[in-house]
Formats: structure tokens, sequence, C-alpha cells
């Protein structure tokens, strides 16, 4: 299958048993961009990126990554993405900079060292690269978890509910490191269940429902399938969000 699109998916299907978790899913990921599968727990957002990062193989329909078939070329689609997983895969005996030397050295790079330290002052982790990860917040986690899926410039990246179980803080971290990886011509394929997180992230939104993409578009799209908003007055309140973030102070904002 040939196409100009980073992610390009037809008729995607999936079952396992009885239990039918893909039933015809097709959606495109311009280069470049990020794109969210957005859908509640069991919607088959993570069984899609299984099949597309090629650790599963699809029951039926057709996909590409980076111009490659995800049957019929399984190794060069490998070497073009990266998948980060719900769970950091960051060793916590090893320090920052240790973690991200050892991934290049597997890779078999040329000065792991140099990439190291220039992913650790990218993601804001430089004075942390020297003290084992194992004392990372989890926000410093994800972000080195998403430095080390960047080695050897994957021209595609999965990030899979990469914000689950972080504090609003460390949320607006990730978010920020996401938003810098589009920003450097990564294509990012996100899912998350967190409509906050698709809304502030999304150049287009898909939403997953029970196997089928049920909407797709930009932000703007979406809520024109909605009827006109009727203007009313109303007294905004600060969501907690709010009120936690200008108690604690946003690192986000310092950063950028």
């Amino acid at each position: 299958m040939t196409t100009d699109a980073a992610i390009a998916v037809a008729g995607l299907e999936k079952s396992f048993g009885d239990l039918h978790v893909l039933r015809g899913v097709d959606f495109d990921v311009d280069r470049g961009s990020i794109f969210a599968l957005l859908g509640s727990n069991g919607a088959g957002k993570t069984t899609v990126v299984r099949i597309l990062a090629t650790l599963l193989a699809a029951d039926a329909g057709a996909a590409s990554v980076d111009g490659f078939d995800v049957g019929a070329a399984p190794a060069s689609v490998r070497e073009s993405i990266s998948l980060t997983g719900q769970f950091t895969a960051v060793d916590d005996v090893l320090t920052g900079r240790e973690n991200l030397v050892l991934v290049a050295k597997l890779r078999h790079l040329d000065g792991p060292g140099a990439i190291a330290d220039a992913l650790l002052a990218r993601f804001s982790l430089t004075e942390a690269g020297g003290r084992r990860t194992g004392t990372y917040s989890g926000g410093m986690r994800r972000r080195l978890d998403i430095a080390m899926s960047l080695i050897g410039d994957p021209s595609v990246i999965f990030l899979d509910e990469p914000t689950t179980g972080l504090d609003p803080q460390a949320r607006l971290e990730v978010w920020q490191a996401v938003k810098e990886l589009a920003a450097g011509g990564t294509t990012v394929l996100l899912t998350t269940q967190y409509l906050d997180e698709a809304e502030q992230l999304a150049d287009r939104i898909a939403i997953l429902h029970e196997g089928r993409i049920i909407a797709n578009g930009t932000l703007a799209e979406l809520k024109r399938l909605l009827p006109p908003a009727k203007v009313e007055y109303v007294e905004k309140q600060p969501s907690l969000e709010d009120v936690f973030l200008a108690i604690v102070g946003d690192d986000s904002k310092e950063r950028s």
C-alpha cells in the first residue's frame, strides 16, 4: 500500500475469540502532525497501536507506516517507529544519562554520550541526568521515556496513554514534550481517554467506539457536529487543576 500519509489505516479488523475488538477502522495521519485516537477503556486503541507497531497481526484490512506495509515489511516499519507504552521503560537503577546511553549503544549509534546529553537538554533533564531515575517524579520519568524513544530519530512515534496516572503538573510537562516532538517534524499518534488531552494536543482527533471510528476531524470540525451553542452569562469558577497549579506553580511555563 502506497500513501503520502505517515500512517494509513483501511478496514482494520481484529478479534480475540468471540470478542470483536476492531470492526473496520479507517484513518490517515499527516506527516509531522499529532493525531489523537480518543476512546474509553476497551475501545480498541491499544490494539490499533500494537498492529501498527507490528506487535500484532490484523485479521483483515491494511495499514502502512512511513510508506511501509505493516504486514509485508515489518522490519522496515520497526526501523521507522518508536513506541512508548502506558508504563515507562526506564531502568530505576541507572541514572537518566545512563538509560539514554544504554539505548543508544543497543541501537549501535556513534557517540552515545553526545546523543544522551543532547536529549537531556532537549527535555530539560540535564541537571537530573546524573541521578538515578528511581528518584525522578512521574513527569520526569515520562519525559525521559519519551527521550529514550527518540534515539535513532524515528519518523513516527506512538504514545499509548502517555499521561495515565500522572498528576496535573506532570501531565503539562508531558504535553509540552509532545508538542515539541511535532514541532521538530516527528509524527505522533497519541492514544488517550482524556478529552482535554486530545483537545490540547491534537491536530486531528478520531473517536474510537466499540471497534469503529465514529468521528474524525479537527477540533473545530468535531464541534460543528453539535447544535450551535446558546450564549448565556455563566460565572466561571476556577477548576481544581487551576487551583492546584496556582498554588504549586507551573514548571512547564518556566521551561518554555
